[in-house]
């Protein structure tokens, strides 16, 4: 199935938060310019390496580095044959994903232990569709501070707009009507994405973070989706300890893994 980062949703996002986005024979390439310096062009899991297309691009825009993200270990090799070095990944290169094929009463009791628990805990909590996309931009920031980035509103609206019906931010609601926890999840044909999300910490206590990762799997089945993947998780290769809480958090909804190769990259000075 294609991913997400080849999808034409996708493309018409990056579109709006910066890039040029040039597409042929089905592939997307995505290219930002920098002023007096040329640019970067950056290509996302594509269905098949084009090095043709790819030189050519890099001609045209000034390209002075080359960013792939292959999707299999054969493409790999042969971005390793051709010059390509591995760099630190931009995308998840490791990640969990469930049969949503499956009834949604055998999906549950797939889960282990604690995540059957935690959904037991959290039934009545308040959870819902968020509209105001600006609210619940400033509840993420308010939970993570400055420990990680949070996309501007506007790349939040622009995301809403792109992916229109196959995009939903979903709240928990505190007593005081506060979010404490928020997820945002993407549609790209036959496959959900668990894109984005954050939990204060009144959110962890009230572990209402596993009621809006199974309301976003019951709403990706309820799309027509026949895979939710959840968008990385610790992969030793490339070890970030930063991932291993919430990949222990995720990995309690059961599913199995996939690899991607990694990220390649190829600078080209002079110009």
């Amino acid at each position: 199935m294609t991913d997400i980062r080849q999808s034409v949703h996708y493309a018409n996002y990056m579109a709006k938060i910066g890039w040029q986005v040039e597409e042929s024979a089905g592939i997307y390439y995505f290219v930002r310019k920098l002023p007096l310096i040329g640019s970067v062009l950056k290509i996302q899991r594509p269905e098949e390496i084009r090095i043709k297309k790819i030189k050519e691009l890099a001609k045209k825009y000034h390209t002075f580095t080359i960013i792939v993200e292959p999707k299999t270990e054969l493409d790999a090799k042969f971005l390793k044959s051709v010059g390509y070095k591995v760099t630190k990944p931009y995308s998840p290169t490791k990640t969990l994903q469930l049969d949503l094929t499956k009834d949604k009463n055998l999906i549950f009791r797939r889960f282990k232990k604690d995540a059957k628990y935690a959904l037991q805990k959290t039934k009545s909590l308040k959870v819902e569709g968020e509209k105001d996309i600006e609210k619940f931009r400033n509840a993420w920031k308010k939970a993570v501070g400055w420990k990680r980035y949070v996309p501007p509103t506007s790349h939040l609206i622009a995301l809403k707009k792109t992916f229109k019906t196959n995009c939903f931010f979903l709240s928990c609601i505190n007593a005081s009507k506060e979010i404490v926890t928020g997820g945002i999840f993407l549609r790209a044909e036959k496959i959900a994405y668990y894109w984005q999300a954050f939990t204060s910490s009144e959110g962890r206590q009230l572990q209402a973070q596993y009621k809006i990762v199974w309301e976003g799997i019951l709403w990706a089945k309820g799309r027509g989706a026949k895979i939710f993947d959840f968008e990385g998780i610790f992969d030793p290769r490339f070890p970030d300890k930063s991932w291993l809480g919430f990949s222990h958090f995720k990995k309690s909804f059961g599913g199995y893994e996939k690899e991607y190769p990694g990220c390649y990259v190829k600078n080209r000075f002079p110009l």
